[in-house]
């Protein structure tokens, strides 16, 4: 049995390494390149996108009291969450729908993946998911309402990660879903445990449960459309479940 000392080391090590491989925000070295860690830090994801939800309300509250208007004040908190992430979700978004859409073969799908250019299918997904998610959080309007629908939107989508990662093996022999590794069970479960509690408390009860049902929809889809397009989900199919389940939560938030 480890000493709760060590328990609170490996919690820290654990967040603190999630924050670095999710976010832009600068923690330092030591997590940024070790893939190897990934893996086990999963768990700590739902925090990560709990920090970049705070981030967006802070900025989505400070702009609707300045007088700025839902639409701007939406736009600007996008804008902040897009910042702090690096784009790292969309780029996947954008990468994943290019080779759903663009590849006739398993092979040709990959290799669309891996280049670092954009084409329609992707720029299309991109506008797509950043209207809704502007929409919806200008929707909800009062910026309490749009603080805790973002956290629980940020959170939720990020815990979806490591459960994906465990049940969808990865389509390729390299790159970072390889190197990642699978999470283990337990943090699988630690981390669906927080997007759980996340959605209860942050949407209420019912609104938790129905954005719940909606992320196992979105991630058995996700699940069968990889599975039969690619074999399996990389980097950017991660990238791209992140984004659909932040729009499915923030869909549920307006109801």
């Amino acid at each position: 049995m480890p000493m709760p000392e060590n328990l609170i080391a490996d919690c820290i090590s654990g967040i603190r390494t999630s924050i670095v491989f999710l976010t832009r925000l600068p923690l330092g070295e030591g997590a940024a390149g070790a893939e190897t860690n990934i893996a086990r830090a999963s768990w700590a994801f739902p925090i990560a996108g709990i920090i970049v939800g705070l981030i967006g309300g802070v900025v989505y509250a400070l702009a609707y009291r300045l007088g700025l208007g839902a639409w701007p004040a939406a736009a600007l908190c996008v804008a902040a969450t897009l910042a702090v992430t690096g784009c790292l979700h969309e780029d996947g978004l954008a990468d994943t729908a290019d080779g759903f859409g663009g590849g006739a073969t398993r092979e040709r799908k990959l290799e669309i993946m891996r280049d670092s250019r954009i084409g329609t299918y992707g720029v299309c997904a991109l506008a797509l998911s950043i209207l809704l998610r502007v929409a919806a959080i200008a929707t909800l309007a009062r910026p309490s309402f749009a603080f805790w629908a973002l956290i629980a939107a940020h959170g939720a989508a990020r815990a979806a990660l490591p459960i994906f990662m465990t049940i969808v093996p990865p389509a390729r022999d390299d790159g970072l879903s390889h190197a990642a590794g699978q999470p283990t069970q337990q943090n699988a479960m630690i981390a669906g445990v927080l997007g759980v509690l996340i959605l209860a408390v942050f949407l209420g009860p019912l609104a938790g449960i129905a954005a719940l049902v909606l992320l196992v929809v979105v991630m058995g889809l996700m699940a069968w459309l990889s599975s039969s397009q690619i074999g399996g989900q990389t980097g950017d199919v991660l990238g791209a479940l992140e984004q659909v389940s932040e729009v499915a939560v923030l869909l549920i938030a307006l109801r």
